[in-house]
């Protein structure tokens, strides 16, 4: 059993039979809406979210991690004598690594490490999944640290949206500001790129968007890379099944796939109709 406990925040979605597999604890983001105080991934899921979206008056906004849930979370596992690995979103578009970090003052004296992924959704959760592999043949925290620093740096997220309306009323749109008030026909394609959503492109389609976004998959391996690729889509199931399937024919060097959604809270600032892929190359 390892001696090393992985924790990351539920913007990663990792599929529940791995975060089960793996003991991986998941501190859920918080979904405001209204007068409710919604638990992203607990008290609602995606498909409950979009249904409620789609004819909702008051539009939802989010809040990072409370520090009680990291504090909680720090104190469960000490309990059992682990050491504690949190692999959190990026600061840059969300709070939560300071709620991590604000909840370490309470154990001054544990072995409690946190990364920053510069990542969201399975950009973060390839780190996260790849880091509870090596705890679980029995990596020490240290090495647990090193390896999630340096597989960040071989991770990224591509996605086209339909509108840039959802991440610029969120404040999340970074650099792809320069995309505002386009033609309404044309796809943003995007990134997550130094922790920031930041602009790549436009084309004139979705079907151009999606093949677009497997063409920059494979202009960023060289031969001999393997890759592992996921998902990300919101309320997009059908277009996200069919992107995973070109891009696994298309670059075959793929030698593990996922198929996941976003949560509620990235849902938020990404929009419907939201398609993407989260890879890390091996």
């Amino acid at each position: 059993m390892s001696n090393v406990a992985i924790i990351t925040d539920s913007t990663a979605y990792l599929p529940d039979e791995m975060v089960e597999k793996y003991g991986i604890s998941v501190a859920p983001q918080v979904l405001i809406w209204g007068e409710e105080t919604l638990r992203d991934g607990i008290d609602i899921q995606p498909a409950e979210f979009y249904n409620r979206l789609s004819t909702a008056d008051i539009m939802p906004t989010t809040s990072q991690v409370a520090v009680k849930d990291f504090k909680e979370l720090y104190e469960k596992l000490l309990g059992q004598g682990k050491d504690i690995l949190a692999i959190l979103v990026s600061d840059k578009l969300s709070g939560t690594i300071g709620s991590a970090t604000q909840a370490l003052e309470f154990f001054p004296d544990e072995n409690i490490e946190i990364i920053n992924s510069q990542g969201v959704a399975m950009m973060l959760g390839f780190v996260v999944l790849e880091v509870a592999r090596a705890a679980e043949k029995g990596a020490s925290l240290a090495e647990c640290k090193t390896l999630a620093e340096n597989l960040k740096q071989r991770t990224g997220v591509v996605f086209a949206v339909d509108t840039l309306e959802f991440l610029h009323r969120g404040g999340r749109i970074g650099g792809a500001s320069r995309f505002l008030g386009t033609a309404l026909q044309l796809k943003p394609i995007l990134e997550v790129r130094h922790g920031r959503v930041e602009a790549i492109e436009r084309v004139r389609t979705k079907t151009k968007a999606h093949n677009r976004l497997i063409e920059i998959l494979a202009e960023r391996t060289r031969d001999g890379e393997t890759i592992k690729l996921a998902t990300l889509h919101a309320s997009a199931h059908e277009d996200a099944k069919a992107l995973l399937e070109a891009a696994q024919a298309h670059l075959g060097n793929v030698d593990e796939t996922i198929f996941s959604e976003v949560s509620p809270v990235v849902g938020t600032h990404a929009g419907p109709g939201t398609v993407g892929l989260a890879y890390l190359i091996n």
